[in-house]
């Protein structure tokens, strides 16, 4: 899965533009039939994203929280991540069972060459170590458990590269188990984000009065609620303010529609990666909201008014409609095989597309895959 984009793109604003790096998409839309693997496919970002920043902070014999392929969980799964932070090309690897780290690798690109950071490797019932200019001291490392990243740990030891990794603005609604469903929780912490902050709550309500909801403003407030453990807390809770000319009426946001619930959380998840760059990776993202919505929801990424930083978003979506914002290399398709395995690729990766087809008309139609097969 990739966002490299092809340099015919370089003036278009569907592509960040930074000088003596690849062309790297906006967005990157994740399509296929229910069941294909698109949640998998993203899951290995989320996870990653967790295992390089939290995982020093697992119990010592607490098993890895991924899944490897139900017909090879006795192997070893591999991951390799290429990204780029602070004007430098990094490569991460990491092989790992449920039980502990088989192999950790960081490099990072000098000239035209990637120049190993330290390799992490096990050999023979112990880690055998390998450091050039990662920075963490070698009897620390000999510390780092089986089942965390020596990155994370690193970062507790203040080492400045493992900081800078662990603090990589990515933002999720996905777990090890898929996409971690909108509940009452995830409102309460939308509304508290937005609370300690008048700059995105300020965004979230032009937006959503935007998006026709019926909504004339968003309040938020401290409120004493009792919540699923039974106690009570101080929390912060959202209204929506409805107008019929000078008359006001307030709904807490539980009682509205799921649709603007949805929308509410989503910006929270959202509007923190457009101001500082990043990268989103949402599951499903249409879910609850109309198809029109979503290309609005897309166009924050995709417009440079709104999106300054060049953040990126990954999702997932059976919204067809996407397809008439998108370039072929920002969107990737998935399918399952008789043998239980998922395939990705991207439709710039398939001969035969122009760069002037109609891809939602050919893909509602089966000319590139990825649809249900009913029979």
């Amino acid at each position: 899965m990739s966002l490299v984009a092809s340099d015919r793109l370089r003036g278009s604003s569907l592509v960040a533009k930074r000088e003596g790096f690849p062309v790297l998409s906006k967005a990157l839309a994740v399509m296929g039939a229910n069941g294909s693997g698109k949640t998998n496919a993203i899951k290995a970002l989320a996870f990653l994203h967790w295992f390089i920043g939290h995982s020093f902070r697992a119990e010592p014999d607490e098993p890895i929280p991924f899944e490897p392929h139900f017909f090879a969980e006795n192997e070893p799964s591999e991951f390799e991540l290429l990204f780029d932070t602070a004007g430098t090309i990094y490569r991460y690897e990491l092989t790992l069972t449920r039980q502990r780290v088989i192999r950790e690798a960081l490099y990072h690109k000098t000239s035209r060459a990637f120049t190993n950071l330290f390799l992490r490797d096990w050999v023979g019932g112990e880690y055998a170590y390998k450091q050039q200019g990662f920075g963490l001291n070698a009897r620390e490392a000999k510390k780092v458990r089986q089942n965390a990243s020596l990155i994370s740990t690193a970062a507790q030891y203040d080492v400045p590269l493992a900081r800078r990794f662990t603090c990589l603005p990515i933002h999720t609604n996905v777990d090890v188990l898929g996409r971690i469903h909108a509940s009452r929780s995830d409102v309460l912490a939308a509304a508290d984000r937005f609370l300690h902050s008048s700059t995105a709550h300020q965004r979230m309500e032009q937006l959503l009065r935007r998006w026709d909801l019926g909504l004339a403003a968003v309040e938020i407030k401290q409120k004493t609620l009792k919540l699923d453990d039974g106690k009570e807390r101080d929390v912060a809770v959202a209204y929506g303010v409805h107008a019929d000319g000078n008359q006001r009426q307030r709904l807490e946001l539980f009682q509205e529609s799921s649709g603007t619930q949805r929308a509410f959380v989503l910006l929270s998840e959202l509007l923190p990666v457009l101001d500082s760059g990043g990268l989103a990776v949402i599951d499903e993202m249409e879910s609850d909201l109309h198809p029109h919505m979503l290309t609005e929801v897309l166009n924050l990424f995709l417009n440079p008014s709104t999106n300054p930083k060049d953040a990126q978003i990954v999702f997932t979506t059976h919204t067809a409609e996407v397809l008439s914002q998108l370039q072929k290399p920002q969107v990737a398709l998935v399918e399952k095989d008789a043998h239980c395995k998922s395939a990705l690729w991207r439709l710039s990766d398939v001969k035969g597309i122009r760069a002037d087809d109609n891809l939602y008309a050919k893909y509602m139609a089966g000319a590139y895959g990825g649809l249900p097969l009913l029979q």
